[in-house]
């Protein structure tokens, strides 16, 4: 017979993997609004998902980065791991908690590629926002590394 605390355990969801990529251009970063999620709807955060089976953290970056953006990083650009955040979200509609995986990638400045808004019910849309001037309000991981002091352009 299980005990209360195994009980309660087996109705939480069980942790998930994302990555999110930090897209650098000059001194800009790419953010995007979600939009209709269960988890920080209405907040700017970074392209990223939940990583696939078998997957490689850059495996998952450069999928992600292409499926909600269209950007393609290919063979250009090197997809560098960054840190590792652990976020229990208690005090949204559906509650979850995530191990998330940020990654970085420097973006060429004469990089011509558009970014594009591929999934529409996800995002409100992307947009490049200058490192000091970011929008508010932040994705809550997001917010907590950044008044923690974290620099994606630091090396």
């Amino acid at each position: 017979m299980e005990n209360k605390g195994e009980q309660i355990a087996s109705l939480l969801p069980a942790p998930r993997v994302a990555v999110v990529v930090f897209l650098l251009k000059d001194r800009s970063i790419l953010l995007g609004r979600r939009r209709s999620s269960s988890v920080g709807d209405a907040t700017f955060a970074l392209p990223g998902g939940n990583l696939e089976f078998g997957e490689s953290f850059e495996e998952c970056a450069a999928r992600e980065v292409k499926e909600e953006t269209g950007l393609d990083l290919g063979q250009n650009y090197k997809i560098e791991y960054l840190t590792v955040t652990n976020n229990v979200f208690l005090d949204q509609p559906k509650k979850c908690h995530y191990v998330t995986i940020f990654m970085r990638v420097v973006l060429d400045p004469q990089d011509e590629q558009l970014v594009l808004n591929l999934e529409p019910e996800k995002c409100d849309g992307w947009d490049w926002f200058h490192w000091e001037n970011l929008p508010q309000p932040l994705f809550w991981p997001l917010e907590k590394m950044l008044k923690g002091g974290f620099d994606p352009f630091l090396p």
